[in-house]
């Protein structure tokens, strides 16, 4: 059979809990989904990034429940969970010892410093060689109790302390997070921010042989506890393909970019030419709890290599997010939001394609037919607009797409047209025999033919790219069946 579709979701967004998401799960989303990715769900999961600088993610925040929530999630369905390797909160018991024991400390160490990581000094060219996701060097100053002055390492946001993987005590803080993660029943680990994670004295300290080097160590440890691994990379494509080989899955973060392009452009040539060389072990997303990445189809800043996209293309495709959007988009991305990741375009895919119905079911139409395990965002799932209520509450760029569903408003999202064709498209994915088979492409810049087949069976998406518009043709029990997406039959409970 082929891989059941998986849903994203913050817990407290959408159901309010870990036992409120189970019951959706169990619920009115009965037979959609074969496995869930739950957010962090680590104390603190609302800090200074969305459950991203977790105090200790060996823990669950008592406030969305337990440990036995995680593990009964995992009795019924593939879970996964994430793994925060390159940093912790500046708020965790660890570093408050650090900072109040200073070298008494015995997390002193623990946390990277400008010292520790360039113990021989650091000239400019060394400095502005580091990768960054944000302006600026990745350094916050900090007074230690004794009055010692040191730069801590903090990549992402000054609330957000990098640690040292080296050191003894960071190994075995994150040795005990995949124990824990372990014995709840956790599937699947997604190493966040791993790209990061090693910082080496006259490279940009993102995605070299050492970061190689020690994903595949992280991989043993997962490995050795029954865990599998999908790494979280946001960068040139070919950074992808390499992952891919030393992993389980790596996301298709090129995916999202490409589809939007084929739909507002009119021209599947770019994807189709992703389709013929992408890993197939590949998480596929079109939406996740951060933006849309153009990074990861644009040119390779460091090496000059081409990117899927040209520059022309993607500044074009920007601009078509925008105008999708109706601007709204333009308001959450890069420097008129607070925005860690200045490479991403904060818009819900609905929005990017103009809540278009028929060119989003197309969109997921072109997930689902990618190989590899297709996740959907809740907010996708409901064919969410950019909550401009919460970006103006909160500031933060990202939120636009992270809303917070309370039961009546699922409940009628879920009677919309457009949600309940996705929702009949999701079970024809799961379910069609085709897709545990084999995948033919074939098509020019405007018409892409997808067309799976296993014994006998077949499952073929026709998309319009200029039309903005798809059909589905399909066996069923020797009979030879055709459809619109937004009219396919339902095929599950």
């Amino acid at each position: 059979m082929p891989s059941q579709v998986e849903l994203i979701a913050y817990a407290d967004r959408f159901g309010g809990s870990l036992s409120g998401l189970h019951a959706l799960l169990d619920g009115p989303l009965r037979g959609l989904f074969g496995g869930v990715h739950v957010l962090p769900f680590y104390r603190p999961y609302d800090g200074a990034d969305a459950g991203f600088d977790p105090q200790d993610h060996a823990e669950v925040d008592p406030r969305l429940g337990s440990w036995g929530d995680i593990a009964a999630l995992g009795g019924q369905y593939r879970v996964t969970a994430d793994m925060i390797v390159n940093h912790v909160s500046t708020s965790s018991p660890p570093f408050l010892d650090w900072l109040a024991r200073g070298q008494a400390s015995p997390f002193a160490g623990m946390f990277l410093t400008f010292a520790a990581a360039f113990p021989g000094g650091a000239t400019q060219d060394t400095l502005t060689r580091l990768y960054r996701p944000r302006p600026g060097l990745p350094f916050t100053p900090l007074v230690l109790a004794d009055g010692t002055k040191t730069l801590a390492w903090t990549t992402f946001t000054p609330q957000q302390a990098d640690v040292d993987v080296r050191h003894p005590a960071a190994r075995a803080y994150l040795l005990s997070v995949l124990d824990a993660l372990a014995a709840a029943r956790v599937t699947q680990v997604r190493l966040d921010a791993v790209g990061y994670a090693v910082k080496t004295p006259g490279t940009t300290s993102f995605m070299t042989p050492q970061t190689f080097e020690f994903i595949a160590e992280l991989t043993g440890w997962c490995h050795q506890r029954g865990l599998s691994v999908l790494v979280e990379v946001h960068s040139h494509y070919l950074h992808q393909v390499e992952v891919a080989r030393q992993v389980d899955y790596v996301y298709d973060f090129a995916l999202p970019p490409l589809v939007l392009f084929a739909l507002t452009a009119g021209d599947g040539g770019p994807l189709l030419s992703w389709l013929a060389q992408r890993p197939a072990n590949a998480v596929n997303v079109l939406d996740t709890h951060d933006g849309i990445g153009v990074i990861d189809v644009g040119r390779d800043a460091d090496t000059s290599r081409p990117g899927l996209l040209t520059p022309g293309e993607l500044s074009g495709l920007v601009e078509a997010i925008h105008a999708g959007s109706g601007g709204t988009s333009r308001q959450a991305t890069g420097a008129a939001a607070a925005n860690v990741d200045l490479y991403q375009v904060n818009c819900t895919f609905y929005d990017a394609l103009g809540r278009d119905d028929d060119r989003y079911l197309l969109a997921r139409a072109l997930q689902f037919w990618t190989p590899g395990i297709p996740q959907v965002y809740y907010v996708g799932l409901l064919a969410g607009r950019n909550d401009m209520e919460l970006l103006a509450r909160t500031g933060v760029g990202r939120d636009v797409n992270r809303h917070y569903y309370t039961i009546t408003e699922i409940g009628a999202d879920l009677a919309r047209p457009v949600v309940q064709a996705l929702r009949r498209l999701i079970r024809f994915r799961n379910s069609h025999p085709a897709f545990g088979g084999d995948l033919t492409c074939s098509g020019d810049a405007s018409r892409i033919v997808m067309s799976w087949a296993c014994h006998g069976d077949e499952a073929v998406l026709h998309a319009d790219l200029a039309a903005g518009h798809g059909e589905v043709t399909w066996t069923d029990g020797g009979l030879r069946r055709s459809a619109p997406l937004a009219a396919l039959p339902d095929s599950g409970p």
